[in-house]
């Protein structure tokens, strides 16, 4: 085999490859005896079929088979043997093939530039540390405590009101007849809350312990029985116990019964749930501040064809018209997103970082928690899509690569309060908000100018309505004329 590299223009090479008919035919050769084996034609033995007679039967399948195993096999030691990397799916060009022929051909390839690293030492990030307030524990155990409520016993006396618990036997009609599941018992409704059906609750209001009251309600549209539904029904209940709302005591038990070991361990793991609540956030803004750092980095060339790639997946659903209008902002955006990956993928590289099975299988089981009662939906998902699976595998490498940039960052260890992370979490919500409206604002100058087209469209064929009389003199056919123009405009 014969190579020969051509440099073109900026990342572009043509590799012309020249493989001689001998080395071909050595290569069809070892085919036919390959095939030889499991040929069975009438008139030979298994295995004792004549390569001349193989080649009047086979001979264009087993060409075409072999000539596509030579291109695949030289193109990537072609590559390889030379160093490059394309960006993208190689060209190939025949330009001598056939049985007896010499093979040669063109692969035209956009080569990966050469990305230094070395200055990524020099990276600067905030890292950022909440540190909760006391009282901002306490705060939070306090809102705990008040799901937590417990009821007791009221004086015989005693009217409900909104905050009690009243528990209750009953029977219900409608149009004085039964239904299926028109009785309970023991049934707890929370005064206020509107859970059971709705307007039921209120006209239990003042009620007293072992009292009958008849509440009369419409049933919902999605009942369980349909032929009762939207219908309105009488509900006869026996009042069995009217209970108040006691004061939860925050103390060692109630932590023992939220699963902490005491009042003191309790109030940790509430300060560290604040804190895990902001550390995601504010994770995403360290990593943020990384990217723009590298997106400043300096890279001469990038490759047209992953330019071109970009700016199509960014400007997707857009009309023609409108993506060239816009398409200073679309390649600058295509730039950015193209050189922050390769050199975050050149970094990888260097540094031999790599993405496990097991790493894989770890983040598809959170997805599996995250989704409960649909597992079996997302295996199949994953089974079924292999770019998505690839999609995880990029998603887990970038992070990777960020949380080993990190640690030769130069980091500034910031000690926030909550009202500080929230407010820093505000402006980048804000930010990101500004962001995706100006994205916005291209679809929607699109949608418009699509809009202004039919509009314009539509006055146009008003206006040819109006100039087909038949006696139509010549001035308005002519005015007709140039209102096609405008419209084309």
């Amino acid at each position: 085999m014969k190579v020969t590299v051509e440099n073109k223009k900026g990342l572009e090479k043509d590799i012309k490859v020249f493989i001689d008919k001998k080395t071909i035919s050595g290569y069809l050769e070892e085919k036919y005896e390959e095939i030889k084996k499991d040929v069975v034609l009438k008139g030979f033995r298994p295995g004792k079929v004549p390569t001349e007679i193989l080649k009047r039967q086979f001979g264009k399948a087993v060409y075409g088979e072999v000539i596509d195993k030579v291109l695949k096999d030289t193109t990537t030691k072609a590559l390889e043997d030379n160093k490059i990397k394309p960006a993208g799916q190689p060209k190939i060009d025949l330009k001598s093939f056939g049985e007896g022929k010499d093979l040669e051909y063109t692969i035209s390839v956009t080569e990966l530039p050469n990305v230094e690293v070395g200055s990524l030492k020099d990276l600067k990030v905030d890292e950022y540390v909440v540190k909760i307030d006391p009282k901002e524990t306490d705060k939070r155990i306090d809102q705990i405590a008040k799901t937590q409520k417990n009821f007791k016993d009221a004086e015989e006396s005693y009217a409900a009101k909104v905050g009690d618990l009243v528990v209750f036997d009953y029977k219900a009609t409608v149009d004085s007849k039964d239904f299926k599941g028109n009785e309970g018992k023991n049934t707890q409704l929370e005064l206020g809350k509107d859970l059971f059906i709705k307007g039921f609750d209120k006209q239990l209001e003042g009620v007293k312990n072992k009292e009958d009251k008849k509440v009369e309600v419409k049933l919902p549209e999605n009942f369980p029985e349909k032929e009762v539904a939207n219908k309105s029904a009488v509900f006869e209940c026996k009042i069995t116990a009217v209970k108040k709302p006691e004061e939860t005591k925050i103390d060692d038990n109630f932590a023992k019964n939220l699963g902490a070991k005491d009042l003191n361990n309790l109030k940790e793991l509430i300060s560290k749930q604040i804190n895990d609540e902001f550390k995601n956030s504010l994770e995403m803004i360290s990593k943020k501040q990384i990217l723009e750092q590298i997106e400043k980095q300096k890279l001469d060339q990038l490759p047209a064809n992953l330019i071109e790639q970009e700016v199509n997946l960014l400007a997707q659903g857009m009309k023609e018209e409108e993506k060239k209008k816009n398409m200073k902002y679309f390649e600058e955006q295509a730039k950015k997103r193209i050189k922050t990956g390769l050199i975050l993928n050149a970094f990888g590289e260097k540094n031999k970082i790599k993405v496990s099975q097991e790493e894989l299988n770890t983040e598809i089981q959170k997805q599996f928690r995250m989704m409960p009662g649909q597992e079996k939906m997302v295996k199949e998902y994953y089974e079924k899509n292999p770019g998505a699976i690839e999609s995880l595998r990029g998603s887990i490498y970038e992070e990777k690569i960020i949380g080993e940039l990190k640690k030769i960052a130069k980091v500034n260890k910031k000690e926030i309060s909550k009202e500080e992370a929230e407010k820093i979490l505000k402006e980048e919500n804000e930010k990101n908000l500004k962001e995706q409206e100006k994205l916005a604002k291209l679809s929607e100058g699109a949608d418009d100018k699509v809009k202004e087209k039919k509009e314009v469209k539509s006055e146009d064929k008003k206006e040819k309505k109006i100039a087909k009389p038949s006696k139509a003199p010549k001035k308005v056919a002519k005015k007709t004329k140039s209102t096609k123009k405008v419209s084309k405009k």
